[in-house]
């Protein structure tokens, strides 16, 4: 039987000690009633003995309902009740709780852009006294390997368990991976950082393509008419870029579809939650894979390029040996770890929001590297970027539109 009681204050006196009940047959008292006029009077009720009673009613289950209330004694000055129910301060609980992820989903996207402006800054610099991009990838890959074994060997993160079905599909979007970033890299090698990240503000219009052939979905109208500002804006970049080259025009290309390519492939092979993989171990496995792929690659595509002859010669073209170690290292590190703040800010909020956070991390990284280069921008390459930016941002609120059911 279910019972609902209200307790009384603890010093009550008749939780030490009670009095016999009457036992007169022709006592019948009626019913007390507890109002509030009654819970809050200072004077004591005119009893002298303990009485209670029960309300019963049938529950859905068609089991009784107690319902009991203690009265006092008339010994007692004051009647107290202390509430069973849920604090007072539970709202304020509950608002504390919602400032505190707020607070700590700003710190992330803060730390995100943060990582990633200093990446593409010192990526660039080091790409361009040291033009070796697979060189510089594979590195790359392998100092978050480093901080990959590291993070799993103090178990800060839960160390995965791979089988062989999982493997084989990470293998497909680790290779995918691995082309996307040597690609972005060669593009940050030949143009301007500025103008890789306005090419790669295509990223949704590859998307939406390979999802129609690769997936079936049909784009709304919606998410088709934001792919209009997206190309225009790109185009009209490109055609009053002043470092334009078609090496890098072309690599970033090539990056927005490798990465989009893996995006797509990802929802069509990862598609049984039991064997699913958390981002960040996904993010963990596809980097290592990467490096013990990209680093034999390297080797045979340029040779072996971290060599003091090769050193030497970077520090000839403006940095010398210790800068552009230094640059390297903090290059591949911002690198990683941007890339795992990314995918746990992505645990933590919606895909649209995720999204949104991108698109506005892009304008942040392309501000800050004209900023930080001096690179000239004429007013036709700054309106195109800024109509590419503003149809990706529509694309994300586009996505948030779902088709009427006819």
């Amino acid at each position: 039987m279910e019972s609902y009681a209200l307790a009384l204050s603890p010093f009550t006196p008749f939780l030490k000690s009670r009095k016999p009940p009457n036992r007169n047959p022709n006592h019948n008292p009626k019913p007390v009633l507890a109002s509030h006029s009654f819970f809050s009077s200072s004077k004591s009720p005119d009893l002298s003995l303990l009485r209670s009673f029960s309300l019963y009613s049938a529950s859905s289950n068609n089991r009784a309902t107690s319902v009991s209330l203690l009265i006092s004694n008339p010994r007692l000055n004051d009647f107290k009740v202390r509430a069973a129910s849920v604090p007072e301060n539970a709202d304020e609980t509950e608002k504390s709780n919602e400032l505190g992820r707020t607070s700590q989903l700003g710190f992330m996207f803060a730390t995100w852009y943060l990582l990633n402006i200093y990446f593409n800054i010192y990526n660039k610099q080091v790409l361009k006294v040291f033009p070796f991009p697979a060189t510089v990838t594979a590195f790359q890959f392998g100092c978050g390997t480093l901080l990959i074994l590291l993070m799993w060997a103090f178990n800060l993160h839960t160390k995965p368990k791979i089988t062989r079905s999982q493997f084989a599909a990470i293998l497909l979007l680790a290779v995918i991976h691995t082309m996307g970033n040597l690609l972005t890299n060669i593009s940050l090698g030949k143009v301007a950082v500025s103008f890789t990240h306005t090419i790669k503000a295509m990223e949704p219009f590859f998307t939406v393509v390979l999802s129609v052939l690769f997936l079936g979905e049909r784009p709304t109208l919606w998410v088709v008419s934001s792919l209009v500002p997206i190309v225009g804006g790109v185009a009209l970049a490109s055609f009053a870029e002043a470092s334009f080259n078609w090496i890098g025009f072309s690599s970033a290309m090539a990056s927005n579809l490798t990465n989009q390519s893996r995006n797509v492939l990802s929802k069509k092979f990862m598609v049984n939650k039991e064997e699913a993989l958390d981002n960040i171990n996904l993010f963990s496995i596809i980097t290592i894979i990467s490096f013990v792929l990209l680093a034999p690659i390297a080797i045979l595509m340029e040779g072996v390029k971290f060599s003091p002859s090769f050193l030497q010669f970077a520090a000839s073209q403006g940095l010398n040996v210790r800068e552009l170690c230094v640059r390297a290292l903090l290059a591949g590190f911002c690198f990683h770890t941007y890339q795992q703040v990314s995918y746990m800010i992505l645990q933590m909020v919606s895909p649209v929001t995720h999204a949104v956070g991108n698109c506005v991390k892009r304008v942040v990284v392309i501000v800050s590297s004209v900023i930080f280069f001096q690179t000239p921008v004429s007013p036709i390459n700054g309106l195109g970027t800024a109509v590419a930016l503003a149809g990706v941002f529509l694309y994300s609120r586009a996505k948030c539109i779902k088709p009427k059911v006819t």
